[in-house]
């Protein structure tokens, strides 16, 4: 049995073997004579510019897509011509924004260039699985690879600046926007914060082919009350700083070059207009040099929060530390006034435009306008085979295989399948939500996937089976943004009739369902986070077939699947896949890629656990152990009368058709000193018959501390492939760099005392060692 050792230190990305990634901030912005040269000619700028100018450069409209000819015509090229738009934003496409920047560069007064933005959240046209999915991959090399590809295609269609990473840290599966982050864990979500920005923006912004990354929602968005949309977020300052802040920071980190505000509030006040946030948080505390810009019309939306007019919410973002308004246009119709008024500063605008012509400059607007966006490029660039092939290969990796009794995947290549449920033949969901720029009816479903790759050793049957829902109002509002559910107008009892004479002749059912695309994503909450019960009622009528069934789970959030989980005899989640959604399920189901996705979010047996996530504190009267794992109540302890403690899958969570065993943990020394480093190891076997990938997880517990600390604590993770037979030594490197949290205090440090390490598979499933650290 061959052996081979892998290492990697906490405080570095996991080790892959894929092409190399970036590891650092844009290089361009570090030298000190590119910083004097750009803010030499940023302040000669500033010095001949109107007032207007000045408020145009921090104005955000969206043109709309409009063609070549309404450039110069429409209100938005106007203001354009006459130096009120600093940017624009959902234009696609090289020619309709090379247009729109003929108009700024040939007939307003300066000559400042836009900059174009666009909703780039899970690739261009070139789809990738949603963030949530990207997420489950665990691979951090893929995550950068695929924010690359998009910064490529999307810049050669003459976009420069995306919306996006989303790094809200949520345990709240009902809020819709789950499906856009990466999950509940703040070190995981950190890992995939950076690794975004380093693929859009790259080591140098300038070169034409990076984009401006925009961090969002800062702060706290995922954190909403009830899981409702853009609801009240009120939570102490140590949770803030541990919990939720680290995916943001890590992108400040990363040298991000824009940020969004949030529209909740963050200590009573909106976070558009929260000054502690944007300005003593964000800029003095992190040292962030870039801008921000509001969400869509986040400045207006604090009249309704009760924080006053339009005249007075603008000159409280804007003295926040906002620099750019989405939409909203406060600052452009009452910014003048309210100088004139001594509301705000000369030097408030006048910092605010700067950080908006930085941006620019840093882009190479300024020497060359137009080099964003090639037709010829993006005709050879944009949804291209290579780019494609890339895609299917991180969505097949973002699967996660949840079950799979009696080993029913991989499926096997011959005989007859019956692929039955209501989305089997629709390209227009396979991408998932907030997919601005897909080619939707490009999108491969689910049968075209199975028929392509495998349709000539396998006959495959389908049938639709039911619809998305039963409710007929409820399934309308789910097919948004022209996403189709194709209704089908039978009745259930003809459905359900078809479905059975197709799989009574097929030798195993793939059965996809679960939510349409989008039942998840912005304005998508759900007070009930079941698969609805017309696909409930499918699933139940197959099963009386006695034919074997595997399960393809559409969704953009966890679901409450303890009503279905023990019906089917495997269940892959597969997400929203993206672009190559049908190719990447098939290579999936029919054992060409072996599934290694883990869960990056917790999913509860019931609605009532939530909000539910692995990395809890304890409580003074915690349940014992052995309660919790054999689910059993005791008055008087933390638990429920009527369910169990534990989530139906932890975080962490995934399995693979083959099966890795685990050697105990071993640490370098139980009692180490100062800033010595620790080597926690463990020997990984692949004990299965077929080659895979296995995330292995390093968690820490901190016994003891000055305030009370979580049960345990993702500190690192490793992606290791390994042959049928093979094992493999993974070491991880722990210092007390790994250790630091922020006290009650507020300051990031570590405290001596006993910590339990923890390596495993997931995070109910680990191996233990305890050390006992001294300064």
């Amino acid at each position: 049995m061959k052996k081979l050792i892998v290492m990697a230190t906490l405080a570095l990305s996991p080790v892959f073997s894929a092409q190399e990634m970036v590891t650092r901030p844009v290089q361009s912005y570090q030298t000190a004579q590119y910083q004097a040269k750009k803010k030499a000619f940023v302040e000669n700028l500033l010095s001949k510019m109107t007032l207007d100018e000045k408020i145009g450069q921090l104005n955000l409209p969206t043109s709309g897509d409009f063609t070549t000819g309404q450039a110069q015509s429409s209100d938005i090229g106007k203001k354009v011509e006459q130096g009120l738009v600093g940017g624009l934003f959902n234009i696609k496409g090289a020619e309709k924004i090379k247009a729109v920047q003929k108009v700024a560069i040939e007939k307003s007064r300066l000559k400042i260039p836009l900059i174009f933005g666009m909703d780039v959240i899970h690739g261009y046209e070139t789809t990738f699985p949603i963030p949530l999915g990207l997420a489950a991959s665990w691979d951090m090399n893929l995550v950068q690879q695929s924010a690359r590809i998009a910064a490529k295609e999307a810049s050669s269609d003459g976009i420069n600046w995306t919306f996006s990473p989303m790094v809200d840290i949520s345990r709240e599966p009902r809020w819709g926007r789950v499906s856009e982050g990466s999950g509940e864990d703040p070190y995981l979500g950190s890992e995939v914060s950076k690794n975004m920005v380093y693929g859009y923006q790259g080591k140098d912004l300038s070169v034409g082919n990076t984009i401006l990354a925009c961090v969002k929602h800062f702060a706290l968005y995922g954190a909403g009350e009830a899981g409702r949309d853009y609801n009240t977020v009120d939570m102490s300052h140590v949770r803030m700083f541990n919990e939720y802040f680290p995916p943001y920071k890590a992108a400040v980190d990363a040298g991000v070059a824009s940020v969004m505000a949030s529209f909740n509030e963050v200590d009573g006040v909106p976070a558009t207009g929260n000054k502690w946030l944007q300005t003593d948080v964000l800029r003095k505390m992190w040292n962030f040099k870039g801008f921000v810009v509001t969400d869509y019309t986040g400045i207006n939306e604090m009249i309704e929060h009760g924080m006053g007019d339009l005249q007075q919410v603008s000159a409280l973002a804007l003295k926040a530390g906002v620099d750019m308004d989405m939409v909203g246009e406060g600052f452009l119709t009452t910014l003048k006034k309210s100088l004139d008024e001594g509301k705000v500063t000369k030097a408030e605008i006048d910092m605010a435009a700067r950080r908006i012509l930085e941006a620019k400059y840093d882009l190479g607007l300024f020497d060359d306008p137009y080099r964003y966006g090639d037709a010829k490029l993006a005709a050879k660039e944009v949804y291209s085979m290579e780019n494609r092939n890339v895609a299917r290969n991180v969505a097949a990796q973002s699967m996660v295989l949840l079950k799979n009794e009696n080993q029913v995947l991989p499926l096997k290549k011959s005989g007859t399948v019956a692929v039955i449920g209501p989305l089997v033949n629709n390209s227009l969901n396979m991408a998932g939500t907030w997919s601005v720029a897909t080619k939707h009816a490009a999108s491969v479903s689910l049968m075209q996937g199975l028929q392509a790759n495998y349709g000539k050793e396998v006959k495959f049957l389908s049938a639709k089976g039911a619809n998305i829902d039963y409710d007929v109002k409820l399934e309308d509002i789910y097919a948004a943004h022209g996403k189709k559910t194709d209704r089908d107008s039978r009745s259930k009892e003809e459905l359900l009739k078809e479905a059975v004479d197709v799989a009574s002749k097929a030798d195993v059912i793939v059965l996809a369902i679960g939510e349409s695309a989008e039942m998840s994503g912005e304005s998508s909450s759900r007070t009930e986070i079941t698969i609805p019960q017309s696909q409930v009622d499918l699933l139940n009528e197959l099963k009386k077939t006695g034919k074997p069934i595997a399960m393809v789970l559409y969704t953009g959030r966890p679901l409450a699947l303890t009503n279905v989980k023990d019906t089917p005899d495997a269940i892959l989640n597969a997400w929203f896949a993206g672009s190559e959604a049908g190719n990447a399920i098939s290579d999936v189901l029919f054992g060409k890629v072996n599934p290694s996705g883990k869960l990056p979010m917790t999913f509860p047996r019931s609605l009532g656990q939530v909000p539910i996530y692995y990395n809890a504190k304890n409580t003074g009267r915690p349940l014992s152990q052995d309660k919790v794992d054999k689910c059993e109540y005791e008055r008087f302890r933390s638990n429920y009368m009527d369910e169990c403690n534990t989530p139906l899958y932890p975080f962490g969570y995934g399995l693979s058709y083959s099966k890795f065993t685990y050697s105990d943990l071993s640490v370098s020394n139980s009692n180490p000193k100062g800033n010595q480093t620790v080597q926690a190891s463990v020997t990984v076997t692949n004990s299965g018959n077929y080659d895979g990938a296995e995330v292995v997880q390093l968690y820490i517990r901190d016994m003891v501390g000055s305030i009370t600390r979580p049960v345990k604590e993702l500190k690192g993770f490793q992606k290791v492939f390994l042959k049928k037979g093979e094992s493999k030594k993974v070491t991880f490197d722990i210092t007390p760099e790994s250790l630091k949290f922020y006290n009650g205090e507020l300051k990031f440090d570590w405290e001596p005392g006993e910590f339990d390490i923890m390596v495993g598979t997931s995070s109910n499933d680990v191996k233990h060692s305890k050390i006992n650290w001294t300064k």
